[in-house]
């Protein structure tokens, strides 16, 4: 397996992919089979990356590591706190409730967040309607 970081040409989305191996990459590359996630867009193309090497880390670099998690950890947090204090939770329906605040049907004082599958959330985009997608991680994590 081999995962390459992946650039949209056309919205500018990077985003990681793993292929069974660079051969077989280059054979959906060729076939244009590859896609945007955000757009949907054909124009894909592998990123610059830099090499991870396998080795035994140094403890310092672990403790770094953790250090780094920890931090992102606490981001996503601080930005879930946001969101709850700041929006109202529509739970699975989010896509229904999307569909009803663009088209005027409903009215609300606050935004809306919820869950949707990718397939809601790439016709939500293909119907105009934005949205954005961030991890969640839950209370008891």
């Amino acid at each position: 397996m081999i995962k390459y970081q992946m650039i949209c040409k056309k919205c500018e989305t990077t985003f990681d992919s793993w292929f069974a191996s660079s051969l077989e990459y280059e054979k959906l590359r060729k076939k244009n089979f590859l896609n945007c996630y955000n757009c949907n867009s054909k124009k894909i193309e592998k990123n610059l990356m830099a090499p991870k090497l396998l080795n035994n880390p140094s403890k310092g670099e672990s403790k770094r590591e953790n250090l780094k998690f920890l931090k992102i950890n606490k981001k996503i947090k601080e930005y879930q706190k946001f969101i709850k204090n700041n929006f109202e939770y529509v739970g699975k329906n989010f896509a229904y409730e999307a569909r009803s605040i663009h088209y005027n049907e409903k009215k609300r004082n606050k935004g809306i967040y919820g869950s949707a599958s990718s397939e809601e959330i790439k016709n939500l985009k293909e119907e105009g309607i934005d949205t954005r997608t961030i991890p969640w991680i839950k209370d008891n994590n």
